[in-house]
């Protein structure tokens, strides 16, 4: 299983990626004023956001349970959550230049470096997990306190009131996606391998090469998008 490619997951990854930085220009159109468009209640932008988000956690839960598969270490482990957990610091340190009243303290990022470590320790309970999932989806819509609606406790997820912020994924419901993810790829490479791993059509090999640089196309296409629209914005006056 280890000399495997998975280039089908690396483009499956690449196609969520791609969604989202189209999202993600769109946003910025809005921001700059090119567009208006409310990102934040309209049903057309709000219900893309969910499926990014959840098809981007789903990928992540199948990498998940690749790395399981193949056996990785904990030292591999913890320098890729190295990796994705200092992205998610800058994502907060230039959200907070951008946008101080409302920076991103627990995105997307942030949500997968908390859910990659309970994915890890979880990913031998096998079955449980779809249940668990399952769970962890739900939950949200029957259990909210106030308590959890301070910045030092809404990132588990149980709110009463969404906080002002730029994007927002706690753990709960969105662990569940990646629970499911986990869960689908273990099958997959246990009952059906060729779903996931062998190459792809000549046409999709850019989305695999794309997909196997993920985090950093995810922390450079912001700021080339920005810096575009700002330097056309200045231009023009």
């Amino acid at each position: 299983m280890g000399g495997l490619r998975f280039e089908r997951l690396d483009a499956l990854r690449a196609a969520a990626i791609v969604w989202m930085a189209a999202y993600h220009f769109c946003y910025d159109l809005n921001l700059f004023g090119f567009i208006r468009e409310n990102f934040y209640s309209d049903p057309f932008w709000t219900t893309q956001r969910t499926a990014i988000v959840s098809l981007f956690l789903f990928c992540a839960g199948l990498g998940q349970a690749v790395a399981w598969q193949q056996g990785q270490g904990w030292p591999r482990f913890w320098r890729r959550w190295g990796q994705v957990a200092g992205c998610a610091v800058l994502v907060s340190l230039g959200s907070y230049l951008m946008f101080p009243r409302s920076f991103i303290y627990f995105g997307v990022l942030h949500g997968i470096a908390v859910m990659l470590i309970v994915t890890r320790l979880t990913a031998g309970w096998g079955r449980w997990l779809w249940p668990l999932g399952l769970a962890a989806i739900v939950l949200p819509q029957f259990v909210q306190h106030p308590f959890f609606d301070t910045r030092w406790t809404n990132w588990l997820g149980l709110i009463t009131r969404k906080p002002v912020t730029e994007d927002y994924v706690p753990l709960l419901p969105w662990l569940g996606v990646m629970w499911w993810g986990l869960a689908a790829g273990q099958w997959m490479l246990a009952q059906r391998p060729g779903w996931l791993a062998g190459g792809v059509p000549r046409t999709l090999a850019p989305l695999a090469r794309l997909g196997r640089w993920s985090l950093s196309f995810y922390m450079l296409h912001q700021p080339v998008f920005i810096g575009a629209l700002a330097a056309l914005v200045w231009l023009s006056r």
